[in-house]
């Protein structure tokens, strides 16, 4: 009887996924606007693991998830559905072009030194990204599936442009207000120039600076993201003040890869723009 009546308590209760992806803005919300929406519980992405557990046992009657998942999203999205299915989730994306651009400026600014066409292969499909990552309307598909509630689905650049109008879309799904004037409309982060990035991709081939994340010991794993903290943003910063004719003209990205990625998701991306139309 208990565990009925429980049930019954969580199943009233009003919950709103935000699930990424990443590189769409999440780390703006998440710290600049979400904690500023009035109405709702917010759980930020750095207690989401315990974010299950805090739904269950706290009274509070609407809770808004945070946290931003690339190749994980059908995982995560599996393993909270089955435990809340009438949540509504919310999903931000970006033009597919633009956004492995931003995730491949990410990966070469963490260490890595893989080259475009081997971060995305669209011919192969042997890449780090694999061509389902960026099929987003099959995201779509995904939360349809296994939330009962229908996805708000949301894009960057209007973010990005109307920045206000896209806060209302999120504060009126969920039933929050919220005062402008009280949300920093500046980026959490600004973007590394093709100058720094060149700079750590060739130290990079020198040494391995890539996130470690194998240390058991929580203490090493610190030191050690600290180490290679320092390192990375030693050369990034390093690199800002260096002469540009240290560096060769070859792009980062070839532009002619960009456009490849761009016309080859064309008609996923319209079925993205239709939906929300």
């Amino acid at each position: 009887m208990y565990i009925c009546w429980v049930s019954k308590q969580v199943n009233d209760k009003e919950i709103y996924f935000h699930v990424g992806l990443g590189k769409t803005g999440s780390t703006f919300l998440q710290y600049n606007v979400f904690p500023k929406l009035k109405g709702v519980h917010y759980i930020q992405r750095t207690r989401y693991k315990q974010a299950i557990d805090i739904i269950k046992r706290t009274k509070h009657q609407r809770y808004f998830v945070s946290n931003e998942f690339d190749q994980q999203l059908e995982e995560e999205v599996l393993r909270f559905s089955s435990v809340f299915p009438n949540t509504t989730p919310i999903i931000v994306f970006r033009r597919q072009d633009e956004w492995i651009a931003s995730q491949y400026r990410r990966f070469i600014k963490n260490g890595h030194t893989f080259p475009f066409n081997e971060f995305i292969d669209l011919e192969n499909d042997t890449g780090y990204f694999k061509i389902k990552d960026l099929q987003f309307y099959d995201m779509i598909g995904l939360l349809k599936k296994h939330f009962t509630k229908p996805p708000l689905v949301l894009f960057y650049n209007d973010m990005k442009h109307q920045p206000k109008a896209f806060i209302d879309k999120i504060a009126k799904v969920m039933g929050a207000t919220f005062d402008i004037n009280s949300i920093n409309l500046n980026p959490k982060h600004t973007s590394y120039n093709t100058k720094q990035l060149k700079a750590i991709k060739y130290m990079a081939t020198k040494f391995d600076l890539r996130k470690r994340k194998t240390v058991s010991n929580v203490l090493l794993r610190y030191f050690n993201k600290l180490y290679y903290g320092i390192f990375r943003y030693t050369i990034l910063y390093g690199a800002k003040i260096m002469p540009s004719n240290l560096f060769d003209e070859k792009p980062l990205i070839n532009p002619l890869e960009l456009e490849h990625v761009k016309k080859y998701f064309k008609e996923d991306w319209n079925c993205c723009l239709r939906y929300i139309a």
